[in-house]
C-alpha cells in the first residue's frame, strides 16, 4: 500500500517554502526600494508601476520555484525534500513542468473554495487535494517502496 503524505506534513513543508519565499520576495522588495530611493524624486504612477511590477514578478517567482522544484529530479520543493515528501504522477514517476504548472495554478481553485481543496488531503483515500485530483498528481514519501524509482531497491 503507498505511503502518501498526510495534511500536517504537507502544511508544514508549505510552512517551510512560504518563509523561503518570503525571504526571497523581502530581498527582491529590498534592492526596489533602495533603487527608488536612489532614482531620486519618483511619481505616483511610476510608484504604481513599480509596485505592479513588483507584484507580477513574486507570482512569476512563485509559480518557478514550485513548478520547476516539483519537476526536477527531487520532485519536491525545499520543503517536501526536508520533509522527505515527493510529488508524482498516477504511476510514481517524476512529474512535466506542464503539470506542476498545471498543480501550482489549479491551488488557486483550491484556495477560491475557502481552502476546502487543501483540506481534502485530509479525508480522500489517497491523500489528495483538489488541486492534485485535477491534475494527477500524488504527494508521496521519498522512501515509498511503490514509487517507481525506489522498485529496483525493493527487488534488489
Amino acid at each position: 500500500m503507498p505511503h502518501y503524505g498526510g495534511f500536517w506534513i504537507r502544511v508544514l513543508a508549505y510552512v517551510i517554502d512560504y518563509m523561503i519565499l518570503q525571504v526571497a520576495t523581502s530581498v527582491l522588495m529590498a534592492v526596489g526600494i533602495v533603487g527608488a530611493l536612489g532614482a531620486g524624486e519618483v511619481s505616483d504612477m511610476a510608484a504604481g508601476v513599480g509596485l505592479l511590477g513588483f507584484y507580477g514578478l513574486s507570482i512569476v517567482l512563485n509559480w518557478l520555484y514550485f513548478a520547476l522544484l516539483e519537476s526536477s529530479k527531487y520532485q519536491g520543493t525545499i520543503g517536501k525534500q526536508a520533509l522527505k515528501l515527493v510529488v508524482t504522477d498516477e504511476r510514481g514517476d517524476r512529474i512535466s513542468f506542464g503539470r506542476a504548472t498545471g498543480r501550482y495554478f489549479a491551488k488557486i481553485l483550491s484556495t477560491m473554495i475557502m481552502l476546502i481543496g487543501f483540506m481534502m488531503v485530509g479525508w480522500t483515500q489517497k491523500k489528495q487535494g483538489l488541486h492534485d485530483m485535477i491534475c494527477g498528481t500524488f504527494v508521496h514519501k521519498a522512501d515509498d517502496p511503490n514509487l517507481a524509482r525506489n522498485t529496483a531497491r525493493v527487488f534488489e
